[in-house]
This record gives C-alpha cells, sequence and structure tokens, in this order.
C-alpha cells in the first residue's frame, strides 16, 4: 500500500439524479440501486404531495378516495405519497426514513412537493424545518406549473400558483438556507415560438427560484394506467434532437427572465416511455439526448434526473414484477445507463492533495463537495478475494468507498466489506488500483456536533468525520485451498 492522501470531489460537467418512487413505483433502498447501477448518483428525486387541510388527508389520495379513476390524477389531491410532517405531522413516516437512507450513502434529496397553493406561511414553515438538517437539498415545489393535471392547478389560478411559488421561495430561504428552490415550468413547446409558455406570469417565480428546471420526455404514454398504448390518442414519440434543442432554448429563455443571470439549470424528468418505443428503440433514444449533452460545448445544463429507477409502467430501468412488487426486472435500458454514468463526463470531477496523517478529518459538504482519501495499491494479478477490515472504532464510521469504478457502502457497525465485484468482469490483470473513501452523516442528518471547528453555523452544510484509522486489506490471487492441485 502506498502512501494515502486526500482528493475533493466536485461537480460534474452534467450531473446525473435519480427519481426513486412516484404515483408509478414504490421506493428502492440505496443499498439495492448502488449494488445495480455501481456508483452513487447526485441526488435522488422523491415524488410527495403536501395537502394537510383536505378530507382524507394523510392517507394517500387513491386511498382516501377509492374510485374508478379516470386517469392517473383524478382524486381531490395529487396521488403522490403523502409528506407526513409538516405543522403538527409526523416526523418519522416514510419520507424521512428515506432521505436519511440517500444521505447515508452519499447523495443529495431532491424533494419534490406538490403543495395546496392556498397553505399558509405557517404550514410552509413546519416543512422547512423538517428539512434543515438534511444538509444541500432540493426542493421542487408545485412542478411543472403550466401544465391542468395537478391538484394545484385545478384549484388555483396560474396567477395564484406563481405567487405561492414566490411566497414559498421566501419562506424556504428564511426557515432553511441549506435547501435550494427548484422552478419547474413546461418551457419552450415549440421552436418556432420566441417564448416559453406563460414566461410572463412565471417571471417573478423565475427571479425567485434557486435552480431552474423542465420535465421532458421523449416518448410518454400519458394515458398509463388507464388504456393500453395502441396509437397516438394517448401517447407520443418526440424527436429526441427537437426535445433537446427546446431544453436549451427553455434555458435561454429562463435567463432573460432573470435578466440576464444564467442560474443552474435542470432537467428534472427524463426517459423514454418504453410503452411507446419497445425497449430498444427506449434506450437509442436516451443515449442519443445524452451524447448531444456531452457534445454541446455550452454546457448548459447542470444535470438531469433519469425518471425512474422502478417503475409499474415502462418508464424504469427495472419494471416492478407484478408477482412481487419487491422485484425489480431489469430492462435494457438499465446497462445504457450504466454505461452513461460511468462516463467522467457525467461523475463528480477529482482533484489530488496533500498526503494523509493520521488520524484524518473529512469533510462532507454535499454529493459534489467533499474530501476523500484515496489509498493506492499494487496488485500483482486479478485478484479471488479482496476483503476490507475496519477496526476498532473505524468500525463505526459510515462510509462510501470505491475501487476499480466501483462503488461500496459500509453502514456504522459492518467491519469487513467484500471488494471483490469490482473485478468480476474480468478485464483487470494487475497494475495499481485505489481504494477511495468518504464519509457521509452516519444518521443521514447533519447535526451541530459535527459542523467545521470554529464555525457554529456551518453544521446545516457540512458533516464532519474524523477517521482514527484507515482500513486494512486481505487480497488473495488464488484459492487459500484448491483440490485440483493435490
Amino acid at each position: 500500500m502506498r502512501k494515502p492522501y486526500l482528493v475533493y470531489f466536485g461537480p460534474a460537467k452534467c450531473a446525473v439524479d435519480l427519481c426513486d418512487g412516484s404515483e408509478r413505483g414504490e421506493y428502492v433502498n440505496q443499498d439495492y440501486i448502488l449494488t445495480k447501477l455501481g456508483r452513487p448518483h447526485r441526488a435522488i428525486n422523491l415524488m410527495y404531495c403536501y395537502y394537510p387541510n383536505d378530507e382524507g388527508w394523510p392517507l394517500r389520495a387513491s386511498v382516501a378516495h377509492a374510485h374508478d379513476a379516470q386517469f392517473a390524477w383524478d382524486y381531490p389531491y395529487d396521488d403522490y405519497f403523502p409528506y407526513t410532517g409538516g405543522l403538527g405531522g409526523n416526523h418519522e413516516g416514510p419520507v424521512f426514513a428515506q432521505m436519511r437512507d440517500i444521505r447515508r450513502h452519499g447523495q443529495d434529496v431532491c424533494l419534490t412537493l406538490t403543495m395546496d397553493p392556498y397553505l399558509s406561511d405557517e404550514h410552509i414553515a413546519a416543512v422547512a424545518r423538517d428539512l434543515r438538517t438534511f444538509g444541500r437539498i432540493t426542493v421542487r415545489i408545485n412542478h411543472e406549473a403550466t401544465g391542468s393535471w395537478f391538484s394545484f392547478n385545478k384549484r388555483a389560478s396560474y396567477e395564484t400558483v406563481a405567487a405561492f411559488f414566490v411566497r414559498a421561495c421566501g419562506v424556504f430561504h428564511r426557515e432553511a438556507p441549506n435547501c435550494k428552490v427548484v422552478l419547474c415550468l413546461d418551457g419552450c413547446k415549440e421552436l418556432s415560438e420566441q417564448k416559453m409558455v406563460m414566461e410572463e406570469i412565471f417571471t417573478e417565480a423565475a427571479k425567485a427560484a434557486d435552480i431552474v428546471s423542465v420535465d421532458r420526455y421523449l416518448a410518454l404514454h400519458w394515458g398509463w394506467p388507464n388504456d393500453v398504448c395502441t396509437d397516438a390518442r394517448s401517447a407520443a414519440d418526440y424527436d429526441t434532437d427537437e426535445i433537446y434543442k427546446l431544453a436549451k432554448k427553455s434555458y435561454r429563455r429562463y435567463t432573460v427572465m432573470n435578466d440576464g443571470v444564467k442560474k443552474p439549470m435542470v432537467m428534472s424528468e427524463l426517459n423514454a416511455d418504453g410503452d411507446v418505443t419497445g425497449v430498444f428503440y427506449q434506450e437509442e433514444k436516451v443515449k442519443r439526448f445524452c451524447d448531444l449533452v456531452k457534445a454541446d460545448r455550452e454546457h448548459w445544463l447542470s444535470g438531469f434526473t433519469m425518471y425512474q429507477f422502478r417503475d409499474r409502467g415502462r418508464l424504469g430501468l427495472e419494471i416492478e414484477d407484478p408477482n412481487n412488487a419487491d422485484n425489480g426486472i431489469e430492462q435494457p435500458v438499465l446497462a445504457t445507463y450504466k454505461e452513461i454514468i460511468e462516463d467522467s463526463f457525467f461523475a463528480p470531477s477529482r482533484k489530488a492533495g496533500k498526503s494523509v496523517k493520521l488520524p484524518v478529518t473529512l469533510r462532507y459538504g454535499g454529493a459534489e463537495d467533499f474530501e476523500a482519501v484515496a489509498i493506492p495499491m499494487e496488485l500483482s494479478g486479478a485478484p479471488v478475494l479482496f476483503d476490507c477490515y475496519f477496526d476498532g472504532a473505524l468500525a463505526d464510521a459510515n462510509l462510501m468507498l470505491e475501487i476499480n469504478g466501483k462503488w461500496f457502502y459500509k453502514k456504522p457497525g459492518v467491519k469487513m466489506i467484500d471488494l471483490c465485484s469490482a473485478f468480476f468482469d474480468g478485464t483487470f490483470t494487475g497494475g495499481e488500483v485505489t481504494v477511495t473513501l468518504y464519509a457521509p452523516p452516519a444518521s443521514g442528518e447533519n447535526d451541530e456536533a459535527h459542523g467545521i471547528p470554529g464555525n457554529p453555523d456551518s453544521w446545516q452544510t457540512d458533516y464532519v468525520t474524523v477517521l482514527p484509522a484507515l482500513p486494512r486489506f486481505r487480497v488473495c490471487y488464488a484459492p487459500v485451498l484448491d483440490a485440483r492441485k493435490k
């Protein structure tokens, strides 16, 4: 083992986020996703709603108001998972467990939250205060705000929805300065049009937002799950290059709305619907879009969110097994997506630092702002066993580890991680490898005890861990016992 050194991880040229659960699928734990995809994402998007004054709340809308629905949003409030926090809420509900799960695995949270546009400031402030311990979280409030399908659009005018967004931004910025608020509009719908949809109505909302966004599907069956996709009556396939141009034009219009200020632009939902395209054209369209992102020298897109990991329809990297909701059926697009996220263009940047002296202090400021330890090793061949041991107090650490391009998670209390799967593809024959590790929050939440020493306000965005030692390794290049040699 050579001398360890620090590595700083910063923003990707274009970050990748992943939606995990929605009205179309359940949440999948981060251990499973990490094993399946091989690397953490910048952020995991959760889809929730908050209508605390509605009859039936906090039950899910399709449960509280069960009936023969005619389309996905045919309920008094949106059929997302209910956000159980807020004013007088339960802070131990699924949304909080999921946010902790995400952050323990070294990823940020993007909370998509549809909200009653007539909520009081007290309700909004309670939600914001819920999120103060979740680091650099982004909150996407009332997304696709120029649409007509969500409940907030059905019960209020577009002017009221825009004004609510501005008011909510102010409350979040005051109560939870660690949160960034995302505005998501339909953006530009036609290349021939000069402005985006309802640009004047939402200009003040664009100015209030920290991040701007559009959702774009390269193909979509919007009639799901109430009909079978057989023609263009409830589905469409869009030209991928045109979708890219429309998204970029939306970015430029957002910049005009912000008086020339270029705010970070993301695509908060992106995929091609396999219901429309079939499974092979689906992966072709996703790859084409990402190729366009890479080839564009302007680098206008900060990141995109793949919608989603596991879906009951065909908008997922996996399809939910109809026989067992805990089981996912991998789709061809998953392998293509893995190739995309393994590309350095879509991965966090890295910068080597000084040599490490023990004990070592690591700062975790978010998925694109953290310090790690790199441990170079020289291997004489392909390992058949590669064990990583965490002795003494190091066993209590919460760590993410990478070797040979594959990431692993170690939760507190675990004393050994098997790293050998990083070599299963058979391409490694020997040479230098580096084990890289960093320390996200062990509980999934930030706290004052782990802030930067001497900076009492830093804890909301920075989590500091002191590692008393580094792991030790056991590497074998041949079986321990081999009956073939008798």
